[in-house]
């Protein structure tokens, strides 16, 4: 059984798959933690998996044999060679962990040039993967095809942890904690959606926030605390700009994108500050939340705010125009043409722009449908912004109400970073990635 910190996996049937990383030392922690929340577990290995840790370690705590040839030389009329295939029925889950550049491309290519990709592609059960390489490894455009490759096949990728790597070098591509993974395998199992889309803390109005403390140990387990001691202001949802009592000028913007940049903010330690505007979505436990209805009411809430903050992200689809008058009372319906006096709102961000202080970061979005890089640059430069996320309402999987966005990110230096198709919460952590290393591996500008 596990204990109270930890999700139950009483009776549930999981492999782990095993890969040639040196993260390979951390399957035994996924192991022990797996047995102990009470799930029974198999181990596959490739054979570079056997330079790090040796398969007696993992079938001492797995209590099970450890597979890692398609045709044993045990082989015989039982059908051994066959056990990929029986134990792709037999799982709930597998979980490849750590998962190398090597084995993501096999994956994607359909090898089945070991037990694991055999057993993958036998496999009827939902997959995990936990990637773990070197940083320019992680984000070499063939490795993202691959990852956005496995998404296309309904593998559940899990993004690298950000932190020191094997060769020195600090970025993403470490294979997350065990802790984490444990969670994530719990989550998939019961069918909940991951955190960015399922923020189910309770809500912290402005008045009632705690004072900046360290991540909790669950956001820690997992990511970096490279944000700690900043304050970052982050702004999320539509605003609504009342016509009369029962109308009012909005937009469809859901603020899963700035709610999730909330959580990824704190989760590496930042004192986090969300003004909203409506939403349904319930803010992550720890953050500051103030919430507004109209434009005005951010604008005023955000310049209150501004010179506190180290980092400014703008996420919200603020209203450009109100309407000149609301009635206070409901406007009747008539034969007669309505037509709606509108006034300019305040430009939130081009305020904080034209007073932002050195030293200060500031990032906006912009939501384009024509002219897309012609356009942020345009804004970007207007605004006195450090970072624009270019993204087009037309492209699927992008825009109001999905979970996922497909991002370009622009820099003030005339760098460009386009980004594949990613969950909302993957994108706020590679946007706090550039926030945190300006210098990441940046995709230069076409001329």
């Amino acid at each position: 059984m596990s204990d109270d910190s930890s999700p139950s996996l009483e009776g549930r049937r999981l492999i782990l798959g095993v890969t040639g990383s040196i993260a390979a030392y951390k399957s035994a922690l996924l192991i022990r933690q797996m047995k102990r929340a009470g799930a029974d577990v198999r181990v596959v290995m490739t054979d570079d998996a056997k330079r790090f840790i040796t398969p007696l370690t993992l079938g001492t705590l797995s209590e099970a044999d450890v597979l890692g040839d398609i045709f044993p030389e045990s082989s015989d009329a039982s059908g051994s060679w066959t056990q990929h295939v029986r134990l792709g029925l037999w799982a709930d889950l597998f979980v490849i962990a750590p998962a190398t550049a090597q084995t993501l491309a096999n994956l994607a290519g359909g090898f089945s040039n070991s037990m694991l990709t055999a057993t993958a592609l036998s496999a009827r059960c939902p997959i995990l993967v936990c990637p773990a390489m070197d940083r320019d490894m992680y984000r070499h455009p063939a490795t993202q095809r691959n990852l956005q490759q496995l998404r296309d096949y309904d593998y559940t990728v899990m993004p690298a942890a950000h932190g020191e790597l094997a060769s020195g070098l600090v970025g993403r591509g470490r294979m997350p904690e065990p802790e984490a993974i444990l969670r994530r395998i719990a989550d998939l199992l019961d069918g909940r959606p991951p955190a960015a889309d399922a923020l189910a803390s309770p809500s912290v109005t402005d008045e009632e926030a705690d004072p900046p403390a360290d991540p909790s140990p669950a956001s820690a387990s997992s990511t970096p605390a490279d944000l700690r001691g900043l304050r970052v202001l982050v702004t999320a949802g539509p605003t609504q700009e009342p016509i009369d009592p029962v109308r009012m000028l909005t937009n469809p913007s859901t603020g899963r994108m700035g709610y999730a940049i909330a959580e990824a903010a704190r989760a590496r330690g930042a004192d986090v500050t969300l003004v909203s505007g409506p939403t349904h979505l319930d803010p992550p436990g720890g953050v500051t939340v103030v919430r507004i209805q109209r434009a005005q009411e951010m604008h005023e809430a955000v310049q209150s705010r501004r010179d506190d903050a180290d980092v400014i992200i703008g996420a919200a689809a603020v209203a450009d125009y109100a309407p000149r008058r609301a009635s206070s009372s409901k406007t009747k319906k008539d034969e007669a043409e309505l037509t709606l006096s509108l006034r300019r709102t305040p430009d939130v961000l081009k305020t904080v722009g034209a007073n932002k202080r050195p030293g200060q970061v500031l990032v906006g979005f912009a939501l384009e449908t024509d002219d897309e890089r012609e356009n942020a640059r345009r804004k970007l430069e207007a605004k006195n912004l450090d970072w624009i996320a270019l993204n087009n309402p037309r492209e699927d999987g992008a825009g109001f109400g999905t979970s996922t966005n497909r991002v370009t990110l622009l820099g003030r230096d005339g760098t460009v970073d386009e980004l594949p198709l990613l969950s909302k919460r993957d994108v706020a952590d590679a946007l706090l990635d550039r926030i945190v290393d300006p210098d990441l591996a940046p995709v230069p500008s076409p001329s």
